[in-house]
C-alpha cells in the first residue's frame, strides 16, 4: 500500500505539470459537455423555414398552407413560382424544405379521389427534416378527417367526432418526454467523454515520456516500482481519484444544469461507475502502450469516437447492428457504460435489470488489468534491453580507446 500511495502521487506530479494532460483530464471533461449541452438546450426546432410552390390556388390549397404556417415546427418564408425556383433556395440554404401543391390538388379532392402534396426536405439536419415532414403529415391527417367527416352525413357532433377519430388514444412518450435531441443523445455522449478524455491524457503522457526518451517518467527507477501490481495499481489509482470528480460532474451536475432526463437512484449508479472508470483507466494505459508520438492519440480517439457511439446501440438499434460489429463493440468500456448509465437514468432501471452491462465491465476490468501489467512489463524490459545495449557499447568504445 506505501508503494502504491508513492507511486500514485508521483503519478499525480506528472500529470499536474504536463498542460496537454491537464487540458485532457480537467479542462476538456469540464467546458465540452457545457458547449454541448447549451447548442442543444432547446431540445427541438421551432420554424423551421420552408418554400411553398402553389400550383392550385384554391381554398384548399391556402387552408393548408395557413395550417402548416400556424403550427410551431415549420414557418412559411418563401413562395415559389415554380419547383426549380424553391429548389435554388434549398440550395442557397434559405429554407430547409419544400412543399409542392400540384394544379389538380382540390379538383381530385371534389372528385373523390386522393390527392397528393409532395414534400422535399433537406437531409443534411435530421431534425429540420423531421418538422418538415411530420408538419405535413399532421395537416394532412387532420385536413382528412374533416373532409371525411363533412362527406359522412351526420347528424350530431358526437358522430363527427366518432368518425373523424374511431380509436381515440393518448400519445405519451416514455423516458424521453420532451422528444428532444438533447435528452435523446446528450446521456451516451457524457459517458463516451470519459473513456475518450481518459485514453487521450494517459495516452498523451506515455506519448511525451518517448518522444523526450523519458521513459522513467512513464515508469521511474524507484525502490518503489517494484512489481507490475504496485505500479499499474499506483498510476490507476492517481486516475481514478481525478475522474471520481470529474464523472460526478458530467453524469450529476451537468444534467441538473440543463434540465435533462434524471430519474436513477444513486445506488445502481454508483455501482456501474466504479467499474466503468477502472475499465477505463486500464483500458487507456494498455492503449497509450501503442502510442509512439503526442498526436497519435489524439486522431486515433477522435477517430473512434462517433463509431463507438453508433456501436453501443444506443443512437442505432443494437437488433440492427452486424454480429461482427457487435463483437468489436464489446472491447471498450463505453459501449456497457453507455448502455447501463441510460437505462438507469433515464428509465429507472435497477442494477438487476443491467446486471449483463455490469458484469461485463468488471471483467473488462481484470482483463485489461491483467493486459496492462503484461504490457507494462514488456516496455520495462524493452527499456532495460536498451540500457544494457547503451553500457554495452559504451564499454566497447572504451577499451578500443
Amino acid at each position: 500500500m506505501s508503494d502504491t500511495s508513492y507511486i500514485c502521487i508521483e503519478e499525480m506530479k506528472q500529470v499536474l505539470k504536463d498542460e496537454g494532460v491537464v487540458i485532457f483530464f480537467i479542462i476538456v471533461p469540464i467546458v465540452y459537455p457545457l458547449l454541448y449541452s447549451w447548442i442543444y438546450n432547446n431540445e427541438v426546432v421551432h420554424d423551421v423555414p420552408v418554400a411553398v410552390v402553389d400550383q392550385s390556388h384554391t381554398s384548399l390549397s391556402r387552408q393548408f398552407i395557413r395550417m402548416c404556417d400556424a403550427s410551431p415546427d415549420v414557418k412559411i418564408a418563401y413562395y415559389a413560382a415554380d419547383l426549380e425556383e424553391a429548389k435554388s433556395l434549398v440550395s442557397r440554404q434559405l429554407v430547409k424544405g419544400i412543399y409542392f401543391i400540384p394544379s389538380d390538388f382540390e379538383t381530385n379532392v371534389n372528385r373523390m379521389q386522393q390527392a397528393t402534396i409532395s414534400v422535399y426536405c433537406d437531409m443534411g439536419l435530421m431534425l429540420a427534416y423531421k418538422a418538415v415532414f411530420q408538419t405535413a403529415q399532421s395537416v394532412t391527417t387532420v385536413m382528412g378527417a374533416g373532409i371525411q367527416t363533412k362527406l359522412g352525413g351526420h347528424y350530431t357532433s358526437r358522430e363527427e367526432e366518432i368518425a373523424r377519430r374511431p380509436l381515440d388514444f393518448d400519445e405519451v412518450p416514455i423516458f424521453n418526454p420532451t422528444g428532444g435531441y438533447g435528452s435523446f443523445i446528450l446521456p451516451c455522449v457524457l459517458v463516451l467523454i470519459i473513456q475518450q478524455t481518459l485514453v487521450m491524457g494517459i495516452g498523451l503522457a506515455a506519448g511525451t515520456a518517448r518522444e523526450t526518451n523519458r521513459f522513467r517518467n512513464l515508469i521511474p527507477t524507484s525502490r518503489h516500482y517494484h512489481g507490475m501490481f504496485r505500479i499499474v495499481a499506483g498510476k490507476g489509482l492517481c486516475y481514478l481519484l481525478i475522474y471520481v470528480v470529474i464523472t460526478a460532474w458530467l453524469l450529476l451536475i451537468v444534467p441538473y444544469m440543463f434540465g435533462f432526463t434524471s430519474i436513477g437512484e444513486w445506488q445502481p449508479l454508483l455501482a456501474v461507475m466504479i467499474p466503468y472508470l477502472l475499465a477505463c483507466i486500464f483500458f487507456g494505459m494498455v492503449v497509450s502502450c501503442l502510442v509512439r508520438y503526442r498526436e497519435n492519440v489524439m486522431l486515433l480517439t477522435i477517430f473512434a469516437s462517433v463509431p463507438l457511439l453508433f456501436l453501443a446501440g444506443i443512437s442505432w438499434p443494437q437488433s440492427n447492428i452486424p454480429g461482427f460489429w457487435q463483437g468489436v463493440s464489446w472491447l471498450f468500456p463505453s459501449t456497457f457504460g453507455m448502455r447501463a448509465f441510460v437505462r438507469i437514468n433515464e428509465m429507472d432501471a435497477s442494477l438487476s435489470d443491467v446486471l449483463v452491462e455490469y458484469q461485463a465491465l468488471w471483467v473488462q476490468t481484470l482483463a485489461y488489468f491483467i493486459l496492462a501489467c503484461l504490457v507494462y512489463r514488456y516496455q520495462i524490459y524493452q527499456t532495460r534491453q536498451a540500457a544494457r545495449n547503451r553500457l554495452a557499447d559504451m564499454k566497447a568504445a572504451r577499451a578500443r580507446k
